[in-house]
């Protein structure tokens, strides 16, 4: 018996998804969306790495909230857009 309970306090159990970091990772798919830890281990700033230069012109955006992100990437977007119109 003790095994069982052994097993039971080992086993892990996945937390359910942040729903912001997922509508960010699901909305903005030419960036990686994460993020940062801090020095105590607690989660930090939201962060996002270009990864499809069609999708923005900084290659790495760091906000404080999965709004300000947000915010940041259709800024990001709109960069990115106006930045084609004067290349053709």
């Amino acid at each position: 018996m003790p095994n069982d309970r052994h097993q039971e306090a080992t086993t892990t159990t996945t937390c359910p998804p942040d729903d912001a970091l997922a509508e960010l990772r699901r909305d903005f798919t030419g960036h990686r969306i994460w993020r940062a830890t801090r020095r105590d281990g607690r989660l930090g700033d939201w962060v996002a790495s270009l990864h499809d230069p069609s999708a923005g012109i900084d290659p790495t955006v760091i906000c404080s909230s999965p709004r300000a992100l947000r915010e940041a990437l259709l800024d990001e977007a709109d960069r990115a857009k106006t930045k084609r119109m004067e290349t053709r």
